[in-house]
């Protein structure tokens, strides 16, 4: 089964970091970019940053200066390099593969 798994969440106070990793067990089977998404409680989904599967990047409004993207092909796997991160930055952070393919998620909580 084609889904990714999500680590490196937790909790950290406001200007703290953290880096949430993404397996992507599909890197040889699309190419499509691979993507974070997060969702807070009682909010819409909203895209956070991607990466293309050569290494482009791509980074939203809310996540450019703060936020970068990288990927280890040897490993599968892509990070998500998080600082200065706020108390509306708390949420679950979830990757996406193949354009369809969503793991579970790991939660990532800001405190002020």
């Amino acid at each position: 089964q084609l889904q990714p798994v999500e680590s490196g969440g937790g909790s950290v106070e406001a200007g703290g970091s953290v880096r949430l990793s993404c397996i992507n067990s599909a890197f040889t089977v699309c190419e499509d970019d691979v993507r974070w998404y997060r969702q807070a409680p009682g909010k819409e989904r909203e895209f956070v940053s991607g990466i293309s599967h050569w290494g482009i990047p791509m980074y939203t409004d809310l996540a450019k200066g703060r936020f970068t993207i990288s990927q280890d092909n040897a490993k599968n796997t892509v990070y998500l390099q998080m600082n200065s991160l706020k108390p509306e930055d708390t949420a679950m952070y979830l990757c996406q593969i193949c354009s369809r393919y969503w793991g579970q998620g790991t939660q990532v909580t800001v405190s002020s």
